[in-house]
């Protein structure tokens, strides 16, 4: 199951929207035959690669063990289902990490492999399998995405000096490693605060990627000019704006950038609507890069599923913060959070947390 989810891995900026899947067939006598991961969105899943691979190497797998991180699909979707092929080709047992939750599979795999007389085992590596596909499982089981909230600050949670000045306040080693998460993501999103003042392409640069991640603005009034580097990068732009006026509109039309209009009571973006829509778009992990105003706005609605923060060993003293949330008047109104990961990224600190509530623990 270690490799299975090491080929799974190999998915990840290849296979959205569907799920980051690695699958390993190991013979009678535990010889490792057969090797595959998922294709992109219209390719073999990782266990019709891994079948190919057995069967380009000669090896028969009747009465194999197949070892995949996730439930065999077991629905006609762009490809056949992966349960007839693991039935044809004769295996005896199958160990997956965890259930797929999409409606369309949902347990439906495991049971036709087991009517088929295939032993199968279920829980193997699941909290593993979790989570590499924590985005895909979010958009099953909430219908949004998974939301990961990006930071560098200081030391004293500083994100820029009062002037806005942030460049840079952590190493290169870090901001390389901002890129990867950037990478894994299917969407990276900003507000037009960002956008206007630090005109960010947001694009996968300083790891290397087969594609780009759709760029998402948040801009009410479709204020962000039409110049801005950000519409320019590789990739698609999706904007999602409230009210904007007749003119921006169809300055926008004009210039091909496609937007989409979720307007809340406020005037505002509806940033759940929003989130329900990238779900419905496919997205499974959305990765925010925005300033202090809008991610106060995701922290207050509680739409923050991780934080990634990179912490530099400096002291800013006044300046930006993380977000604009507050003040509080009593310890028990903080953002409870919990540390689930934090390792050294060259000289700085990067922090993922999580919040506390149930519905995020997982």
């Amino acid at each position: 199951m270690a490799e299975a989810l090491s080929l799974a891995e190999k998915a990840i900026a290849l296979s959205e929207p569907n799920p980051r899947v690695g699958c390993v067939i190991v013979s009678g006598d535990g010889k490792v035959i057969g090797r595959g991961h998922t294709q992109q969105a219209g390719g073999p899943h990782a266990e019709v690669m891994a079948l190919r691979d057995a069967a380009e190497h000669g090896h028969s797998v009747r009465g194999a063990t197949v070892v995949v991180t996730l439930e065999p699909c077991a629905h006609h979707g762009r490809t056949p289902p992966c349960c007839d092929a693991l039935v044809q080709a004769g295996v005896s047992h199958v160990v997956m990490a965890i259930e797929d939750p999409n409606p369309l599979v949902a347990g439906l795999g495991a049971e036709r492999l087991r009517a088929a007389g295939i032993h199968v085992t279920h829980g193997v590596g699941a909290q593993a399998a979790r989570e590499l596909n924590i985005g895909f499982l979010s958009r099953m089981e909430r219908q949004r995405p998974w939301v990961r909230l990006k930071v560098a600050a200081s030391l004293d949670g500083r994100t820029a000096l009062p002037n806005g000045v942030s460049q840079w306040i952590t190493g290169e080693s870090a901001r390389t490693d901002g890129h990867a998460w950037r990478r894994r993501a299917s969407a990276v999103l900003t507000g037009v605060g960002t956008v206007l003042d630090d005109n960010p392409r947001l694009d996968v640069r300083l790891v290397p990627t087969p594609w780009q991640p759709l760029r998402v603005v948040v801009d009410s009034h479709l204020a962000a000019p039409l110049d801005a580097r950000i519409f320019d990068a590789p990739g698609s732009v999706l904007v999602y704006a409230a009210s904007p006026s007749a003119e921006r509109r169809a300055a926008f039309a004009d210039r091909g950038i496609e937007v989409a209009y979720v307007a809340g009571a406020d005037g505002k973006v509806d940033l759940a609507a929003m989130l329900a829509d990238l779900a419905a778009r496919g997205v499974n992990e959305l990765h925010v890069e925005a300033g202090r105003k809008l991610n106060g706005s995701f922290v207050r609605e509680r739409l923050v599923d991780e934080y990634l923060i990179y912490v530099a060993p400096k002291l800013l003293g006044a300046g930006l913060d993380i977000a604009a949330i507050g003040p509080f008047e009593d310890l028990t109104d903080a953002v409870a959070l919990r540390f689930h990961q934090i390792e050294r990224v060259g000289d700085d600190l990067r922090v993922l947390a999580r919040p506390q509530t149930a519905e995020h623990r997982g």
